[in-house]
């Protein structure tokens, strides 16, 4: 394979690990183009079902690369390499987007790159955009990586150096989020709703029981068993309560998961003397968690870092971000590699 100049260096990066089929071009560490398309059938059924997932990937994942690498303008026979989510995540979701980048890398004759779902996530913070200055954190720094399955607190040495300082030994914060939506019968996905509701709620109505784990570790289960408990007598002295009080409710449970998060944090970030803080992963759209981190930088001379929007959900820019580092390492993937549903960093 020629050896290429970093600037010619197009990367088609695929992200299926869920229920989001996205697929990105990359020049570089610059996006062209970032397209992803989601699963609507899976409202009506309060969670993400793996086989419908797997079964929309299908469906979508031919039109989604078409559309990637003609709003980037670069044809297939100018790829340099292949990215794809190699897990963790659901299983058949998986293997469409590896059965795919397989099948279009043999046929291209280019190197695959696999990548860990996580690490894009985390790595979401150096995506480049055109014509955009870019904010990105130096190593080594913290990052909070909170999603639907995973909330870490995470020390980046460099994008293949990455310790995990403490992690969730049950729910993670997003799936915490959705759980209160549904119990409060708001649909799906609830951390949006919940988000939305907090906004004209009293975050101080209600308090709930949070864990007390040591060190930096998370738990969340115990706060979702509080808010059930809690709901049920007051749904049962008034059937209608929910409606009444969702507002606040949803503020209150939302400021007690923010709170749980912000408080590990700070003393990791105490403990090992780092003051760069960075925040990714899904519920890191959240208003309140991203209120927490300006408050928390102004009270303790924090360097935050947060991805715009359209890169803190599964996208697969994040993917080609780390597929683009990888590819300057020549840390490729056999064909024969097969997919994971769950790992660590």
């Amino acid at each position: 394979m020629a050896e290429k100049d970093n600037n010619e260096v197009y990367i088609l990066a695929i992200e299926s690990s869920c229920d989001d089929t996205s697929a990105a071009v990359m020049l570089g560490d610059t996006v062209l183009s970032n397209v992803t398309a989601s699963q609507a059938v899976h409202e009506q059924y309060g969670g993400v079902v793996p086989e419908l997932a797997s079964r929309a990937h299908e469906l979508n994942i031919v039109p989604v690369v078409d559309a990637a690498l003609k709003k980037a303008g670069v044809g297939k026979e100018q790829l340099s390499a292949i990215a794809f989510t190699r897990g963790p995540g659901l299983m058949g979701s998986l293997l469409v987007g590896v059965s795919f980048a397989k099948g279009l890398a043999a046929s291209l004759g280019i190197p695959m790159i696999d990548v860990n779902h996580l690490q894009g996530h985390i790595m979401a913070h150096f995506i480049k955009e055109q014509g955009v200055e870019p904010h990105v954190p130096e190593y080594p720094f913290l990052c909070l990586m909170v999603s639907g399955g995973n909330s870490q607190i995470v020390k980046v040495n460099s994008y293949k150096d990455m310790e995990i300082v403490g992690q969730t030994i049950d729910d993670a914060a997003g799936e915490a989020l959705d759980k209160c939506a549904k119990i409060m019968g708001l649909g799906y996905p609830g951390g949006p709703i919940i988000d939305r509701l907090a906004r004209e709620g009293d975050a101080k109505a209600y308090t709930f029981s949070k864990p007390h784990i040591p060190g930096y570790d998370y738990s969340f289960s115990g706060l979702k068993t509080s808010f059930l408990y809690t709901l049920r007598k007051l749904v049962a002295e008034d059937a209608d309560y929910v409606d009444k009080h969702k507002n606040d409710l949803a503020a209150s449970f939302e400021r007690t998961v923010v709170e749980v998060l912000m408080d590990k944090l700070y003393k990791a970030s105490k403990a090992l003397k780092i003051k760069r803080i960075a925040l990714s992963g899904g519920v890191s759209a959240n208003t309140a968690l991203r209120a927490a981190y300006a408050d928390y930088a102004k009270r303790y001379g924090w360097e935050i870092y947060i991805p715009k929007f359209g890169f803190t959900t599964d996208n697969a820019a994040m993917i080609g971000i780390v597929g683009y580092h990888k590819y300057l390492d020549k840390d490729f993937c056999e064909m024969d590699k097969p997919v994971f549903t769950r790992t660590v960093l």
